[in-house]
């Protein structure tokens, strides 16, 4: 382990980021100590992030990369903690089993609708990424997500495919699904900062996940922090958090100063639900 003290970039009263390699931060945070991770790698795809990331890596080499900071952030998750792995689904059928052979259990492989990327010849047209969902052990946290029915954008009527009689329905809603379809694409420069020109995840993601797996009070891990839309939500949902990002933190720290929007969320939480059935 490296002795060289590391200090964060930009602290708030509920978190800090460090604009580091991720694995230099993370065998320095404590065993047993995290709530909840949530993990965006880069995929792979020969992107340009900046100088210090190489998105062109060999499979093998990239699998036993991710392998690494998988481990640590495994080994710092605290018992009935949660962990959230956002990729293609090509690496999170490897990488599922390694988080299943570290001890994980399983609970959802969640789609997440996006239909920005271009048909691939002799194949079928790629319309979702993949978010991974583990915890260690029976999960500690669980709060019901319910989302409105869903309408038709044209008339406006609702889309009849809850099941059952209208009358009998939550009126809060339908239960949270594993296939999301109601993600916005993050394309309005509103949504963006200036600062990266990466993509960036919709806040609605990070809100499900965080509501869905802890409490106010509790610490969430980024290690790849991006445009900071994670700590953003910890900001405004009350969670303590932990930031890395290898490359120009600048543009997190313009989200967390305000000059990035959110989208729009009508999901509703249960918040009565404070432990998990292990179902």
């Amino acid at each position: 382990m490296a002795t060289q003290k590391l200090t964060p970039v930009y602290r708030t009263r509920l978190g800090k980021l460090y604009e580091a390699d991720c694995l230099s931060v993370l065998p320095r945070i404590k065993s047993d100590s995290v709530d909840a991770v949530f993990a965006d790698p880069p995929f792979n795809l020969k992107k340009h992030y900046g100088r210090k990331v190489s998105d062109d890596l060999a499979s093998e080499e990239y699998l036993r990369w991710c392998e690494a900071w998988l481990g640590h952030c495994v080994r710092v998750l605290k018992p009935g903690g949660s962990l959230f792995l956002y990729n293609l689904p090509k690496w999170n059928i490897p990488l599922g089993a390694f988080l299943s052979s570290r001890g994980l259990d399983f609970r959802h492989w969640i789609a997440v609708e996006q239909k920005s990327s271009l048909p691939i010849k002799g194949r079928l047209y790629p319309a979702h990424y993949s978010l991974l969902y583990y915890t260690k052990g029976k999960p500690s946290r669980f709060q019901n997500i319910r989302t409105p029915i869903e309408q038709c954008r044209h008339c406006k009527g609702e889309i009849k495919d809850y099941g059952g009689h209208r009358g009998a329905m939550n009126p809060k809603g339908v239960n949270l699904k594993d296939v999301w379809t109601d993600i916005p694409p993050v394309r309005h420069r509103k949504f963006k900062s200036e600062k990266r020109a990466a993509n960036a995840l919709s806040t609605k993601i990070l809100e499900r996940v965080i509501e869905l797996s802890t409490l106010p009070g509790d610490l969430v891990l980024d290690p790849f922090g991006g445009s900071g839309t994670t700590f953003a939500v910890c900001e405004e949902r009350h969670r303590h958090w932990i930031g890395i990002e290898v490359e120009s933190t600048a543009a997190i720290v313009d989200r967390l100063n305000g000059a990035v929007a959110a989208h729009r969320n009508d999901d509703y939480v249960e918040r009565r639900a404070a432990k998990a059935s292990g179902s």
